[in-house]
């Protein structure tokens, strides 16, 4: 696996996520996308995205529901995961601007995504106590078939305390919310193209001060073999 360091308390790693996670102690919050089993391929943009790495496979959402953390774990998944994961604390809803493809005769069109939440032993709100909905528009999947906003990585990131750690970083949306709210943070990324895009975007997030609380201390940009 390799290491980038952005910046003191901004690690990137390219690797899986199995290996790396048990060379961590108690991480202080999760807030991720993982692949969660629906063999999603986009085939609806001019430019069609590869199949999502082990999106076919069950274990990354069943791993991240188990991870233990000190404060807070934000998970998304689809509603119909809820039968096979350990039952959360809270259930957000996520509320777009529009609506996903999906059965159009026999379906209702879905305009929501579901995320997780688990309490750690030292859970407390942060701010006001926050609802179980939350409105943000989505993306134009520039980046990742499944890419989320900012904004909404941001309302979700300002519920939990301490770093911010995303196993399955894809093209690094919560590491851009991260920096741009003052937040340290752990990023994993198997696959070494969104890897690469996630290390630039939340670079560019960094060097760009005014939209920062508490800025972490800049420092000498490296790649580390491990």
């Amino acid at each position: 696996m390799n290491k980038e360091i952005l910046a003191d308390g901004i690690e990137l790693y390219l690797g899986d996520c199995r290996d790396i996670l048990p060379t961590f102690g108690r991480v202080d919050a999760v807030v991720t996308d993982p692949p969660y089993g629906i063999s999603f391929i986009s085939n609806h943009r001019t430019e069609s995205y590869a199949a999502i790495e082990n999106d076919t496979e069950k274990w990354p959402l069943e791993l991240m529901t188990t991870f233990p953390v000190r404060h807070s774990k934000y998970i998304f998944c689809r509603w119909d995961d809820l039968q096979r994961v350990l039952k959360p604390r809270s259930l957000i809803t996520w509320v777009k601007n529009n609506w996903s493809m999906g059965d159009l005769e026999h379906e209702h069109a879905r305009q929501t995504e579901v995320v997780l939440f688990y309490m750690g032993p030292e859970h407390f709100f942060p701010n006001k106590r926050p609802t179980d909905v939350v409105f943000a528009p989505r993306t134009d999947n520039n980046f990742h078939p499944t890419e989320k906003p900012i904004s909404l990585m941001s309302s979700i990131i300002q519920w939990t305390d301490g770093t911010i750690l995303d196993p399955f970083m894809g093209s690094g949306s919560t590491g851009v919310a991260a920096v741009k709210v003052g937040r340290k943070f752990i990023g994993i990324e198997k696959d070494p193209g969104y890897f690469d895009i996630a290390c630039k975007r939340i670079s560019e997030a960094f060097n760009q001060p005014d939209m920062f609380i508490d800025r972490p201390k800049p420092m000498i940009q490296g790649i580390f073999a491990l």
